[in-house]
């Protein structure tokens, strides 16, 4: 059995970074969110009511695989509980152990995880590309180390993959779509001299990592004067309970060439912004908005068809729209893919057993298909 190193800090994570940079690069459909660089800005905003467990796998010393971990307290409806999984609290889709050999990775991890003294009351894997990168490992490999695991739905993502030509995706566009999107952009081409500016620089390592700052914070001013000023979720790039996080993120994103920020401006002024990470050709989208004065010219719907036509060109791979709202992302997506959650729930523990019963009740009435979320930091 391979030896498990757990690190509980992350000054003492940093010490890990040339092996996990190795491993990452050897990760299928890694992101941003995979990297130890987002997980330190996470964790100094976020962390503070968590205990992080990052599990180190080793061959003959060397680290092979890497299982990040957090415990975290959850509310339920039997009261809060603390819950062993994945630290991403829902700010990208997918997620999974770092490393070329995922479930060999995460069954000595989870092995070394039940094999010590337990500080949580569920064991709840979410963010699982089942039927896409993990293939089954995470079900497999919590088998192997004893664990249970139950199956259902976390989420719902919307996607475009980018294979093939630009042209060849906006003809299988339904017309009526491309017809309302031509006609939006005539009409904002009438208010003055459009302008679209994608900035992706390639990180410091390439000696281009500038945060644009002046771009970044065009974004902000746009979410703070759209609908996303007055939202109470927590979540806008303007909100002020993640603003902090979101900018810190952003200086990493764009020294890792991770950053993918998008502007349509109308005569040099900022009309609408797509703010999104990226790695390897894998879009991750986080945010979008409008100025609402410009509402009737659809700016952001502008943007949107810019932004994957340029994508087209530049040999992306896929653009990940994000979770919920999938109505409005029908006419982009190519397909809609589950996130799944594996969940262990421990014996004889009267929580847990209330919780399994709660789960059998949703599966059995709603299906499988059928999970509760919400996107908390």
């Amino acid at each position: 059995m391979p030896d498990v190193l757990e690190i509980d800090n992350v000054e003492q994570l940093a010490l890990q970074r040339p092996w996990w940079n190795r491993l990452l690069s050897q990760t299928p459909n890694a992101t941003f969110f995979h990297t130890l660089d987002w997980l330190e800005v996470y964790w100094r905003h976020f962390g503070h009511d968590q205990k992080l467990r990052v599990l180190v796998v080793l061959s003959d010393g060397e680290p092979t695989g890497i299982v990040p971990l957090a415990v975290r307290r959850e509310p339920t409806r039997v009261g809060r509980v603390s819950v062993l999984g994945y630290p991403l609290s829902d700010w990208g889709s997918f997620f999974g152990p770092i490393g070329p050999e995922p479930m060999a990775t995460l069954a000595a991890g989870l092995t070394h995880v039940r094999q010590s003294r337990r500080d949580w009351d569920l064991l709840d894997l979410r963010y699982i590309d089942a039927a896409g990168t993990d293939r089954g490992c995470t079900p497999r490999a919590m088998r192997m180390a004893g664990f249970s695991p139950q199956k259902q739905t976390w989420a719902r993502v919307a996607l475009i993959d980018l294979a093939g030509t630009w042209e060849e995706y906006w003809q299988s566009r339904p017309s009526k779509w491309r017809s309302n999107v031509g006609r939006c952009r005539r009409r904002l081409s009438e208010l003055g001299r459009v302008t679209y500016l994608r900035y992706r620089p390639r990180g410091d390592a390439y000696g281009d990592g500038d945060p644009r700052w002046d771009l970044y914070d065009a974004s902000v001013h746009l979410a703070q004067d759209s609908w996303q000023g007055s939202s109470s979720t927590g979540t806008t790039l303007s909100h002020t309970s993640v603003q902090p996080f979101l900018r810190d993120a952003h200086g990493v994103a764009a020294a890792l060439g991770n950053l993918d920020l998008n502007l349509l401006m109308v005569d040099d002024r900022p009309a609408a912004f797509s703010y999104n990470y990226q790695r390897d050709g894998w879009i991750s989208g986080l945010r979008m908005g409008f100025d609402p004065t410009l509402a009737a010219y659809g700016p952001g719907t502008v943007l949107q068809a810019m932004i994957v036509e340029d994508s087209f060109c530049r040999g992306d791979r896929v653009y990940d729209l994000g979770v919920g709202s999938l109505e409005c992302k029908q006419r982009w997506q190519t397909g809609v893919v589950a996130s799944h959650r594996y969940t262990h729930f421990p014996l004889a523990d009267l929580r847990a057993d209330l919780l399994r019963a709660k789960r059998w009740f949703q599966n059995r009435f709603y299906g499988s298909e059928y999970a509760q979320y919400e996107v908390k930091p």
